[in-house]
């Protein structure tokens, strides 16, 4: 049986939503840790315009493939997932795609899992990897002047650090000076539903 998460399955609609107009101009996207691959397909199948690129660590990599295949959909906007570590910088996503970078990087649940310098890899990789003009678009949970949001996602950020003490929900600001340093501007910050949050930044 497939891997199946519940929260994608959940977010998968309202995050469409922002992303319809987040990606508008946009004709490739990269996502980061795709998981289950769940919101690769759908995102394929709802934004025809995009060519969809997953990505992931190996181990992921042969759910995403079955997943796929089992959509049975035939999108041909729905590329064949990579392999990427976000800690492998350079990203060795050139050497699959296009001469030109992404101008579209999408990452769901993802900064909250890992420690902060692999964070900081994270948006060193978004800084070699998006195009003058693209767009970066990352949902998860954040907070906000150093408090939670709700005092579910403070517990959840315990759990969170029980099980990784390096891990844990990110600060909105801390984030967003790290954009920042890697040119990126801040376009959006759309409230989600289940206490999570859809940041857009735009590069140059």
């Amino acid at each position: 049986m497939l891997p199946f998460s519940a929260a994608a399955e959940n977010n998968k609609r309202p995050i469409l939503e922002k992303l319809r107009d987040a990606f508008k101009d946009a004709t490739r996207v990269l996502e980061i840790a795709s998981g289950t691959g769940q919101h690769a397909v759908f995102f394929a199948e709802h934004l025809p315009h995009l060519d969809w690129r997953p990505s992931d660590v190996a181990e992921h990599l042969p759910a995403i493939d079955q997943r796929i295949v089992e959509a049975d959909m035939n999108l041909d906007n729905l590329l064949a997932p990579i392999e990427l570590d976000i800690s492998d910088l350079p990203w060795p996503v050139s050497a699959f795609d296009y001469e030109d970078a992404y101008d579209g990087i999408f990452s769901a649940n993802s900064l909250h899992i890992v420690s902060w310098p692999l964070v900081e890899d994270f948006f060193e990789g978004v800084g070699e990897t998006l195009a003058m003009g693209g767009v970066l678009c990352i949902y998860g949970p954040f907070k906000y002047g150093g408090k939670f949001t709700t005092p579910s996602n403070e517990a959840f950020d315990k759990t969170l650090k029980a099980r990784d003490p390096e891990s844990g929900i990110r600060d909105f600001e801390a984030v967003n000076d790290l954009a920042q340093k890697f040119g990126l501007t801040l376009q959006a910050d759309h409230a989600m539903p289940a206490n999570n949050q859809l940041l857009v930044w735009k590069r140059g």
